[in-house]
């Protein structure tokens, strides 16, 4: 289980990821507010994965903190751009 500050840098690091990739495929593929819902549910999810995978990136120190920032935002993008993918396929049905 996270600490309190630890699970607030995935958030926030999600939450800037998910809306930069909603920023940059504006369009069909906009999700609105669901971008950060997005964001943040792909920053915390991608983070315990890559804690499961690579334990050397568990921790509060500079070293995983800047490997988990990156993976945060990294996959709160992806997972609002599958959304994203996902809803204007539904879409077009």
């Amino acid at each position: 289980m996270p600490d309190t500050a630890s699970l607030i840098i995935w958030l926030i690091a999600g939450v800037t990821g998910g809306v930069a990739a909603g920023d940059l495929l504006k369009g069909d593929y906009d999700l609105g507010l669901g971008n950060m819902g997005c964001g943040a549910i792909g920053g915390v999810v991608g983070v315990q994965v890559l804690q499961i995978l690579i334990p050397a990136l568990r921790g509060f120190n500079y070293g995983p903190i800047v490997g988990q920032l990156i993976v945060a935002a990294v996959s709160g993008a992806v997972l609002t751009i599958s959304a994203g993918a996902v809803t204007r396929w539904r879409r077009s049905r």
